[in-house]
């Protein structure tokens, strides 16, 4: 239940299409036009969205930003001298359109690794090459003379290339084993063996990106001579079947699932010389039922640092183990009662002093260690949250980092010295600030967005002087709509707790008028759609709902993020419940507005988005019409072990809790109508959720008059192709135009 989105470097899925109800999305132009939003303009296959370049990626040496560039012949590969803020093109149309292959439409349906786009192109640490890859293929551009020659070809997938530290090898993942290729003879040799769908060696499951966030499973050694990497023992993971029935004689594609209180793969480390030889497997302890998170190599690369989560995920110990023996200690362990956040902000300095990351005051904040693991200070506190680490400048002392310090609907850039003195923003703007910051952090690539402006990029030097504007950000097509304003408001919730929320009315509000209400709703941990940001075409499609003259109102209740752990804990044990009560918070405020009709008051949402729309239609029918639930949880003894048991523990410890929070355990008290939308390919929240809810609602006689359904064979949890959303949406909005 992972996606990239600003402020972290993933979040849950399950937020998907509802996170960008979190921001405006309009330019200027578009609120004194007049036109009418359709669900075709919003979705379809020439969809509105900001003009964004592509492919943006920073030179090893910082020096340079290289992107993809529209051009009447084609795209072309430009990079950006930093220094001079000269542009050059690197890379011609053609020769770039030779190597650069587009991606199969099956990418838009996936999860778990699948969900972070590849790269198209990594730059060689010299910076006179680029590898570009394909689904089998990788080619390397010479940029001293513009030749492209086949370095790994072939007909088999693979996955994950890198080039190593020195330049001298490209390594990628083929057959679900490791391999490398010499950069000057193409000339390929496996590194391990025995690599099998059951048994991956360095090759990732679905489940450790999908829920703990790590998109590779090995790493080059600073030295190059070595490669760290996972191994997925996955012999007793369950084999879960994917149908898909959108031919004759039908497919099915098995994947490993492993459901709350079911065995996990096994997992260790292990690591094996460029040379050959026998695989090094490094000590991680005695329990094997843990995480292995995280891995990294310490400089001078004799020693690995390995971040251990136990499997209740209340105890998180960072390992040092020695590379050639594999023997390890512990460094430095943390612990939590309800459940540990991972964190990505694990730095090392040359003289292996090194950045750490966690909550313990409550809060996410950095702190600087020496190379025993011994505390030397906290570089940051107090009720904010450092949402990531931004890059670190050794030579001047610096550290920069993304943070809430501001607003909790914000995320600017910010600077400590390592003394913890000095700390200052960086960005200007008030909005949401996603930064990509150049090895060194000599420069960063800022896309800036707030609640009445697209996307744009610009290039800044460390200490926030502007370099270059990549993409101003404005919409052309934008300016033929009239959109409605958008308001931020702070409710309290029944206990006190301060709760942010949002509102769109319709552009032609008249406060004499009664007005029905849909509630956009997400709800689950590790998200927050209530944000200073760009909304993108979710938000477009509430402000299509908004000129239907429908006011569309979002709320962060009790267990969402970025807020600190004790806003988020109320959850534990009990999914569902503390959201409820929040979410019924909201409703009483509208209830007050003498605008809002309350007997017609609908609810959507997109996987956990959609488990709380049917919480609340089954549990609080009274109060909700109508409701739109989009590949929803309706069991949490049906999902992954990771993200269900971090806040609910195993379905055997906690059985009345996982009764009570399930939504299937209401489905006889629906009163309203229901939509329900899933497709059959979700290897995320499976097709078997919508099923065994079905079977309630048949069991009571409630489905023929009650749900509408709507199946989308072999698609995905994004249910991703423009086709299928521009006939979900249609078919959403008719939906509740009838209904409320």
């Amino acid at each position: 239940m992972r996606f990239p989105t600003p402020g972290r470097s993933v979040v849950p899925l399950l937020v998907l299409l509802a996170v960008g109800f979190g921001s405006g999305g309009r330019s200027g132009a578009a609120q004194t036009s007049s036109g009418q939003l359709t669900v075709e303009a919003i979705f379809g296959a020439s969809r509105i969205h900001p003009a964004v370049l592509d492919a943006v990626e920073w030179s090893a040496d910082g020096k340079r930003l290289s992107y993809f560039q529209p051009s009447t012949g084609g795209t072309e590969l430009w990079a950006l001298d930093v220094a001079t803020g000269q542009r050059q093109r690197l890379v011609s149309g053609a020769i770039l359109g030779s190597v650069v292959q587009p991606w199969p439409p099956t990418w838009l349906q996936r999860t778990g690794f699948g969900r972070r786009p590849p790269k198209r192109y990594l730059w060689s640490p010299g910076g006179d090459g680029l590898l570009f890859r394909s689904a089998s293929e990788l080619d390397w551009l010479d940029l001293k003379t513009s030749r492209i020659r086949k370095l790994v070809t072939g007909d088999k997938p693979l996955t994950d290339p890198k080039i190593s530290p020195d330049g001298r090898w490209v390594s990628f993942v083929r057959d679900y084993n490791l391999w490398v290729a010499d950069v000057q003879t193409g000339r390929e040799r496996a590194l391990t063996t025995g690599g099998s769908e059951e048994m991956r060696e360095g090759q990732l499951d679905w489940i450790y990106p999908e829920e703990l966030g790590l998109f590779t499973a090995y790493w080059w050694s600073p030295d190059s001579s070595r490669i760290a990497y996972l191994e997925f023992d996955e012999r007793h993971v369950l084999r879960y079947p994917l149908l898909t029935p959108n031919s004759y004689d039908s497919s099915v594609y098995w994947t490993r699932y492993p459901r709350a209180g079911e065995p996990n793969p096994a997992v260790r480390v292990g690591v094996v010389d460029v040379a050959g030889g026998k695989t090094a497997w490094m000590d991680a302890g005695g329990d094997k039922n843990v995480y292995l998170a995280r891995v990294a190599w310490i400089p001078g690369g004799k020693e690995l640092a390995i971040e251990r989560l136990n499997r209740a995920q209340t105890r998180l110990d960072l390992l040092f183990a020695d590379a050639a023996s594999g023997h390890s200690r512990t460094v430095l362990g943390e612990e939590d009662r309800y459940w540990i956040n991972l964190g990505d902000e694990l730095y090392f300095f040359r003289d292996r002093r090194f950045l750490w990351s966690s909550e313990r005051t409550g809060f996410r904040h950095l702190y600087l260690y020496d190379a025993s693991g011994h505390l030397i200070r906290p570089l940051t506190s107090g009720e904010w949250v450092v949402t990531s680490l931004a890059g670190v400048d050794e030579a001047a002392g610096l550290v920069y980092f993304v943070a809430t310090k501001d607003s909790p609907l914000e995320r600017q850039l910010y600077r400590v010295r390592l003394d913890g003195s000095g700390l200052e923003r960086i960005t200007g703007q008030a909005g949401t600030h996603n930064i990509d910051m150049a090895p060194a952090a000599g420069a960063f690539l800022d896309t800036y967005s707030n609640a009445s402006t697209p996307p744009r990029q610009d290039v800044y030097a460390a200490g926030g002087k502007l370099i270059a504007t990549l993409s101003a950000g404005a919409i052309p097509a934008l300016a033929g709509y009239r959109l409605g304003p958008e308001e931020f408001l702070k409710l309290r919730a029944a206990d006190g707790t301060e709760l942010e929320a949002e509102m769109i009315k319709p552009p032609d509000f008249t406060p004499t008028r009664k007005y029905p209400v849909l509630v956009a709703v997400y709800s689950g941990p590790e998200v927050q759609i209530v944000l200073n940001q760009w909304g993108g075409s979710p938000f477009l499609w509430h402000e299509l709902m908004a000129e239907h003259g429908y006011i569309v109102f979002a709320l962060d209740n009790r267990g969402t993020y970025n807020r600190g752990h004790a806003f988020e804990t109320p959850v534990y044990r009990h999914l569902g419940s503390v959201e409820l009560t929040d979410q019924l918070a909201g409703i009483h405020y509208l209830e007050s507005l003498p605008y809002v009709d309350s007997s017609r008051i609908g609810v959507w949402g997109w996987s956990y988005g959609g488990h709380m729309t049917l919480q609340l239609l089954f549990r609080d029918g009274d109060v909700f019409k109508a409701g739109v639930a989009v590949a929803p949880v309706t069991d949490w003894r049906q999902y992954d072990s990771i993200y269900t048991e971090r806040y609910m523990g195993t379905p055997q410890e906690n059985p009345d809790g996982y009764r009570a929070s399930s939504p299937v355990s209401y489905a006889g008290q629906l009163k309203g109508q229901l939509l329900l939308i899933h497709g059959t390919g979700d290897d995320n929240v499976h097709f078997a959720n919508t099923t065994e809810l079905i079977e309630q609602l048949i069991a009571h006689n409630l489905y023929a008059h009650h749900v509408q359904l709507m199946i989308f064979p072999g698609r995905g949890h994004p249910i991703g192709d423009p086709p299928a959303q521009v006939q979900l949406f249609d078919r959403a909005t008719e939906f509740l135009l009838k209904n409320l």
